[in-house]
């Protein structure tokens, strides 16, 4: 985590120093760098085995957690929106912007701030095609990662290299460059509502909530079970360790599927996500995995003055993860 600061703030650094410049290229690289880690999450995916055989007996159970844990993180998120919005539609003496919500994002929901607006580049509004074309080539170079982890296409093992985690420190290092290259990035940010930072708390009281009704439509499995895999908000390599070591390989893969879901469905469904629930369900959606691999899409849909949201909200929940999967394996 202290490696993906220094790479952050490295790049902010870069951008500070070459924000007299173009920099519109650096935009078109992280879309790029993200279809590549997408492929080589596939690629991992694809290449282990007991992943794969898994798909198929307990892909649906993981799906139901997915599904009920990501809604419960919506509606919290999307409450706290409300209220926040509620005290910025107030007006502000002579009808003054007000200073919870950056520009951008106060326009929000008529799609001011969708994608390219937020990269700085094209303000119209984001269209449902154009965010779905994108989530579709998302799919195919996860896809094809998949397909080629599971015939052995390529002649090295991905998992066992450190070959992603130098394409996330790109990754973060490009994000780094487009918000140090804002010059008036910081003046937005001091705007920003103090009662954002409640977001993760938001995010985890309905992310557990949601898998804990999730029991419902999953008899065998208990409430400390599901919640245990809700828990691991995104972070699956940590949470479904701890949870194979708890309970046993079977939750183990479900919590690896689960939590694989959710950091798809983020890097897919946020331009939407946002569109529709507001900038801070797009953070919601993302869980843990905000402050590093889902952050770039997060701050295309949501604005740039939202990535500082979004860092914090991963960090705390980064943190949460292996005391709140530890508490409810052992309930």
């Amino acid at each position: 985590m202290l490696v993906i600061f220094a790479v952050i703030i490295g790049g902010i650094i870069t951008g500070r120093l070459l924000s007299s410049w173009r920099l519109v290229f650096v935009s078109r690289m992280i879309t790029v760098i993200i279809w590549l880690l997408l492929f080589l999450l596939g690629l991992e995916v694809g290449s282990d085995p007991a992943v794969v055989g898994g798909m198929a007996t307990l892909g649906r159970t993981a799906f139901v957690i997915f599904a009920c844990s990501v809604a419960g993180s919506i509606c919290m998120s999307w409450l706290l929106w409300r209220c926040v919005r509620r005290r910025d539609a107030v007006p502000d003496g002579g009808g003054a912007e007000s200073p919870g919500l950056p520009a951008a994002a106060a326009d929000f929901p008529r799609g001011a701030a969708g994608g390219q607006a937020a990269a700085g580049g094209d303000t119209r509004p984001l269209s449902v095609w154009g965010a779905l074309r994108g989530s579709l080539v998302i799919v195919a170079f996860f896809v094809a990662g998949c397909l080629a982890g599971v015939f052995s296409a390529l002649p090295f093992d991905v998992a066992g290299s450190r070959l992603s985690t130098y394409v996330l420190y790109a990754l973060m290092f490009c994000v780094g460059i487009t918000l140090g290259s804002d010059t008036a990035l910081a003046g937005r940010v001091r705007r920003l509502d103090p009662r954002l930072a409640l977001l993760p708390v938001m995010t985890a009281v309905g992310t557990l909530a949601g898998a804990a009704l999730s029991t419902l439509l999953l008899p065998p499995l208990t409430a400390g079970d599901t919640m245990a895999v809700g828990a691991g908000f995104g972070y699956y390599s940590l949470s479904s360790i701890f949870i194979a070591d708890f309970r046993g390989a079977e939750l183990g893969t479900v919590a690896l599927l689960c939590n694989v879901m959710r950091e798809l469905f983020t890097l897919l469904a946020a331009p939407l996500v946002a569109r529709w629930f507001g900038p801070l369900a797009a953070v919601s959606i993302g869980g843990a995995t905000t402050f590093d691999t889902t952050l770039p899409i997060i701050t295309q849909s949501a604005g740039k003055p939202y990535a500082v949201v979004s860092i914090f909200h991963g960090c705390v929940l980064d943190f949460s993860v292996p005391f709140l999967v530890t508490f409810f394996c052992t309930m």
